[in-house]
């Protein structure tokens, strides 16, 4: 066990822990955030995305040692003052969600994109979304949606 500094959502705790444990068993069991979900456990679904120093990163794997002095988002972060930030709102209106549990994964990779190249063409879109498997096949929903929420910004 070792004491570990994490800044989640803005805010920095230590936790007494074990160096090697993935940093998405931390956040649900010490930050009791449940919006990242155990996928594959190998980084290839991309259901446990969360926003690191605004890239998303998949946490299944990577130890919470890792992350050490980074900047971590979660999904339940996006959201400030009761009103949805920009990328949920136009998932909500696109209606882009069928079963939601690649959900996390597509808002925090689209989220990500945007902080990044916030005027991103359809092919740059479609890059950052494929990181994330969707069983449910709805990617043209959400890139729709990623289209929708940069053109709410003009």
């Amino acid at each position: 066990m070792k004491k570990i500094t994490l800044k989640v959502n803005g805010k920095k705790t230590k936790h007494e822990l074990d160096p090697e444990e993935p940093l998405l068993y931390v956040l649900r069991e010490e930050f009791k955030l449940s919006g990242a979900k155990y996928g594959c456990g190998l980084h290839q679904c991309g259901a446990c995305m969360v926003l690191v120093d605004d890239q998303a990163e998949p946490t299944c794997m990577n130890s919470c040692e890792y992350f050490e002095g980074k900047d971590i988002e979660t999904i339940e972060h996006l959201s400030q003052n009761n009103k949805l930030h920009a990328v949920q709102k136009a998932f909500f209106e696109a209606q882009a969600a069928q079963c939601g549990y690649c959900l996390n994964g597509m808002l925090i990779s689209a989220v990500a994109l945007l902080r990044n190249i916030p005027q991103p063409n359809r092919l740059q879109i479609k890059d950052a979304l494929q990181q994330v498997i969707c069983r449910c096949g709805t990617h043209v929903r959400f890139i729709r949606a990623v289209e929708n929420a940069i053109a709410q910004k003009e």
